[in-house]
């Protein structure tokens, strides 16, 4: 079941945990992709320093985090990698939620030609992990791209799902790569699915 405006309308890390075990879809070009989400970084906006929106900062490539929860938050990294973020809380309270693992579910030969150009079937048992287990593999993996920055979840082009409600053991851990965050750097809102092989980091 597709999941409505309301689930949210809450901060980044009560939405980050409850993203876990979320199937997250995706049609395009009459393919439907669908991933587990198996790992997520909270970041909590104003008053957060590792966040794109720390101090209200409204600029043309934040806009989008300034929306109502559900909406695609789409950046680039590294001048190479999209990273995708879920829009949490209301508008005009820019938080959002990381996407840094997907577990593939549906469409795995066309995530596997995405990111390493051969099927599915060819790839060696140790690689199969490093398909989506990384926020700028997941969306190569997944031909998500900055055209989607500003997508509503609620539509039918990309969108979550409840998922097979699954009992979980979620890990907080630190988020990665965000050194320059003072104490920012130190907050256990990094969250993962306990023992997922799709976990970026363990």
């Amino acid at each position: 079941m597709k999941l409505n405006r309301s689930f949210y309308k809450k901060n980044a890390l009560d939405l980050g945990k409850d993203l876990l075990g979320k199937y997250l879809v995706f049609n395009v070009h009459n393919n439907r992709l669908v991933v587990k989400i198996v790992e997520v970084e909270a970041y909590m906006g104003i008053k957060d320093k590792a966040s794109h929106t720390y101090k209200g900062k409204k600029t043309p490539r934040t806009e989008a985090m300034f929306m109502s929860g559900g909406h695609a938050y789409v950046y680039l990294i590294y001048g190479i990698y999209n990273c995708l973020n879920i829009v949490a809380s209301e508008k005009d309270n820019p938080q959002g939620v990381l996407i840094r693992g997907v577990e593939p579910i549906e469409g795995e030969n066309i995530m596997s030609l995405n990111r390493f150009n051969k099927p599915f079937s060819e790839l060696k048992k140790s690689k199969i992990p490093n398909l989506t287990n990384g926020p700028g593999k997941l969306t190569q993996a997944l031909g998500i791209t900055r055209e989607l920055n500003g997508e509503d979840l609620t539509g039918n082009k990309l969108y979550i799902c409840s998922g097979n409600e699954e009992n979980i053991d979620i890990i907080e851990s630190k988020r990665i790569g965000i050194d320059y965050s003072e104490e920012a750097k130190e907050f256990l809102w990094r969250f993962y699915i306990k023992d997922n092989k799709y976990v970026s980091y363990i």
